[in-house]
């Protein structure tokens, strides 16, 4: 294989690329922010909650 058909075809398929805008950027990092808040929040809660039961059950 030729070298620069390499680089051609690379250059080709990066210019197929849609790169994400600053604001879709900015949105996704937000929605991941807000759902790990809330699973780190759950899973607290249910550590919570497990840890009083057993407590309970072995206290």
């Amino acid at each position: 294989m030729d070298i620069s058909k390499q680089f051609r075809d690379a250059k080709l398929e990066l210019s197929k690329v849609i790169f994400p805008t600053k604001g879709q950027v900015k949105q996704a990092y937000l929605a991941v922010i807000v759902v790990v808040t809330i699973i780190a929040t759950f899973l607290a809660l249910v550590d919570l909650t497990m840890s009083a039961i057993m407590s309970a059950i072995l206290g």
